[in-house]
This record gives structure tokens, C-alpha cells and sequence, in this order.
């Protein structure tokens, strides 16, 4: 009987002291990402996801036009140039 009280005394009083000696920490706020910082949906600088879930280059400004005129080609930059 006597190591029972003694067991329950120990462990009371081990338990009082662990609980007052632990600091309170503040709550982590919503906004708070704790250094996690989104690139691109995953997928890296210059990629985002397209609607299949797939990995595509942003596209850099507006689309190129329709056509260009009889004899002329369209250059990477999107405008119409000869090509002789």
C-alpha cells in the first residue's frame, strides 16, 4: 500500500512540475506558412498546370496573329518575315 501512495505521490508531483515548466507557445497564425513558399503549382519557374494536369510553358505575352501575308512566314517572335 505504502509503494502505491508513493508510485501516485511521484508521478503527481513529477506531473506538476512538467506541466509548470513548460512554456506556452503561441498558435501559428492561418496566414503563417512557416517557410513553405509555392513555385508554379509544382511544376517550376516558366511552368504552370494545364487543364489535364500536365506541366506547360506560360505563355510569354499575346498570342501571335492569324496569318501573315503571301510569301511571308511567321519568325519565333511572331512576326512575319521573307524567307529567301
Amino acid at each position: 500500500m505504502k509503494t502505491i501512495f508513493a508510485a501516485a505521490l511521484f508521478a503527481a508531483t513529477m506531473g506538476g512540475i512538467s506541466a509548470s515548466a513548460a512554456m506556452p507557445m503561441a498558435p501559428l497564425s492561418t496566414t503563417d506558412t512557416a517557410g513553405v513558399i509555392q513555385v508554379a503549382q509544382g511544376c517550376g519557374p516558366g511552368f504552370a498546370r494545364g487543364p489535364r494536369g500536365f506541366c506547360r510553358p506560360m505563355r510569354m505575352g499575346p498570342p501571335p496573329g492569324r496569318f501573315c501575308p503571301p510569301g511571308m512566314f511567321r519568325n519565333p517572335y511572331g512576326r512575319c518575315i521573307r524567307r529567301w
